[in-house]
């Protein structure tokens, strides 16, 4: 497997730029918006809705709040979903010029969510889509398992 780099530099980028790319787009800046891009900043992986919410400090906006602006912001290229099979999408940032494209490892015991930065090669996707008639073509791809913590008696 190739290894393909996910930029994890968004967590860093100051919330300033992540509002600046919200200004370029003729989109306001406002006071939950602000607080959901720095909810994202500080975790390391992909969140619910839910979880931004909980997350938020109590009183800055409401879940409807929330579901909007996660779509407008995954409309923009600002974050990118991601499903694990339980129901729930889950949104993390996205750096400008970055795709997102990256997998993860997930507990199926705990829900912990690990980033694997392993990719398989462009070849091996050009060649099932050649062998199957097709063109342009692109994967998801997620572990589960069970962690550590969830393994330890």
């Amino acid at each position: 497997m190739k290894t393909r780099l996910h930029s994890k530099t968004t967590r860093q980028e100051p919330l300033a730029d992540l509002t600046g790319r919200l200004r370029k787009r003729s989109r306001r800046v406002t006071g939950p918006r602000q607080a959901i891009l720095e909810t994202l900043r500080q975790h390391a992986h992909p969140l619910t809705n839910k979880e931004i919410f909980a997350a938020m400090p109590k009183g800055n906006c409401d879940l409807a709040t929330i579901y909007r602006s996660m779509h407008l912001l995954e409309e923009m290229g600002m974050v990118k979903r991601f499903h694990f099979g339980d129901g729930a999408a889950r949104f993390e940032l996205v750096s400008e010029g970055d795709d997102g494209h990256h997998h993860h490892l997930v507990c199926v015991r705990c829900s912990q969510i690990v980033e694997i930065e392993d990719c398989f090669p462009h070849e091996l996707e050009e060649a099932i889509a050649a062998r199957n008639g097709f063109k342009a073509i692109t994967h998801k791809l997620e572990f589960f398992g069970v962690c550590p913590r969830c393994q330890s008696p």
